[in-house]
């Protein structure tokens, strides 16, 4: 199935997927450390507990532990797998646009939250510009990366 069905709105599609792209790095570039700090929990041997409660043997207690490693790999990989392709989707799309396009898109829907002056002020500070004129920039980049991520509207 195509990334492209993740983001079936195109407009809104379009502005998720830019900010899925940190999340989407930040899986890629964490998977294998995850992987392996599962595959080391299962091969581990499980600790006594030492708080002078009695335990309960439960003699596949490795057996779940190996199998639940298992599933949790299988999900990391799957993860890992969505995010190779949503990469390999979105990436081409987004080099292909300018940089001041790059810089609007990134400025109004990267840090929007994060950011105590509004990104449109950002932008207008920077390009010495009205409100309206950095909507209307903002829209035309959004529109811009839609067609080059969805084609046509």
């Amino acid at each position: 199935m195509s990334i492209a069905w993740n983001y079936l709105d195109k407009r809104s599609g379009t502005v998720q997927a830019i900010k899925d792209f940190s999340s989407m790095k930040f899986i890629i570039d964490s998977t294998d450390s995850a992987v392996k700090n599962v595959y080391d929990g299962m091969s581990g041997v499980g600790s006594p507990n030492m708080d002078g409660m009695p335990r309960s043997h439960d003699p596949k207690a490795g057996e779940g532990r190996i199998v639940s490693g298992i599933d949790e790999i299988d999900v990391l990989k799957e993860r890992y797998r969505q995010a190779v392709e949503y990469m390999a989707w979105f990436v081409p799309a987004w080099e292909q646009l300018t940089d001041d396009e790059q810089f609007l898109l990134t400025t109004f829907y990267e840090h929007e939250e994060y950011s105590m002056v509004s990104p449109v002020d950002i932008i207008c500070q920077t390009y010495s510009i009205e409100r309206s004129t950095a909507y209307n920039r903002k829209n035309k980049a959004l529109n811009h990366l839609m067609t080059l991520l969805f084609g046509k509207r």
